[in-house]
């Protein structure tokens, strides 16, 4: 079975063209698969059964695996044996009602404006390296993009005179506009910042870390939860928390769902009604407090 997931994660990545976390998450979870399987006798991921997938599933709620997590699992089983049903054609696909618990859909954290602000305006020093920090902040907050994506851009990708970036996620290519305070940001970066980052002036890479090479995501992370820190925000930064607030600010000030959906790169709508519903939340909440018969 070993080889038979090595072979799924190759395609998945060549044919789907899917990240690199999916792919890890994939492989994760298919080994734990394996493991089970092995417990019950079976090698062969073909000889597994519905029951025997069923049980799997069992078997992870009793080890008390959040309902997130048995359901991703579930999303791998299912992308794993249709996959095995094209390739060896199978004449049935085991996992094909496999059905895992409701998943119960958490508000994303989101700053306040004004924390936003707050965290923004902290790198203000003339260093290269906080004239790259306080680009990439802009950047991250002006465009909502994932911190993969802003971490891969080269120079290319980023027009100032058109005031847009353009980032690329799987086969799907996005133009994504920015407004002022990232350009002004970017053009300090570029001019006064970036030439003393990078490598010789070899490296594309838009971002670069102080030894001239990529950024990387847990470089870029420590980088703005220090920030998030010395700015006296009580919430522990991530970069998706900056990516949520981008969308929800957006909605609050009136950016119609469809707008916002290709700006997020989100497949499907409903990943992004999530922040018109906290929206509406937020309206009653106001109500509640301020209407005399509330």
């Amino acid at each position: 079975m070993t080889e038979d997931i090595r072979d799924f994660i190759r395609y998945m990545h060549q044919e789907k063209q899917t990240t690199e976390n999916t792919e890890i998450s994939y492989e994760r979870d298919l080994r734990r698969l394996k493991d089970y399987l092995a417990g019950q006798g079976i090698s062969d991921a073909r000889k597994a059964t519905a029951t025997t997938l069923q049980s799997y599933v069992l078997f992870l709620e009793k080890e008390g695996r959040k309902p997130a997590t048995i359901s991703r699992n579930i999303a791998s089983m299912k992308a794993f044996y249709h996959y095995m049903e094209q390739r060896y054609r199978m004449g049935h696909n085991p996992s094909e009602y496999l059905r895992g618990p409701r998943v119960e859909k958490k508000m994303p954290q989101i700053l306040s404006p004004g924390e936003v602000t707050r965290l923004l305006e902290e790198p203000g020093g003339d260093s290269p390296k906080e004239l790259r920090d306080k680009a990439m902040l802009e950047l991250l907050y002006a465009t909502g993009i994932r911190v993969t994506e802003l971490i891969s851009l080269r120079v290319e990708d980023v027009s100032l005179s058109m005031e847009y970036v353009v980032c690329a996620d799987g086969q799907r290519e996005r133009i994504i506009p920015f407004g002022k305070a990232a350009k002004a940001a970017l053009q300090r970066y570029l001019t006064a910042g970036r030439t003393y980052l990078a490598a010789d002036g070899g490296e594309d890479w838009l971002f670069t870390n102080c030894s001239g090479g990529a950024m990387s995501r847990q470089g870029f992370w420590k980088l703005i939860k220090a920030y998030g820190k010395k700015a006296g925000i009580g919430t522990e930064i991530t970069p998706h928390i900056l990516r949520h607030s981008f969308a929800a600010h957006l909605i609050s000030n009136g950016a119609d769902l469809r707008s916002v959906q290709e700006m997020m790169g989100h497949s499907d709508i409903s990943t992004t009604q999530v922040y018109a519903q906290m929206n509406r939340k937020k309206i009653r909440e106001v109500y509640l407090r301020a209407h005399p018969r509330g």
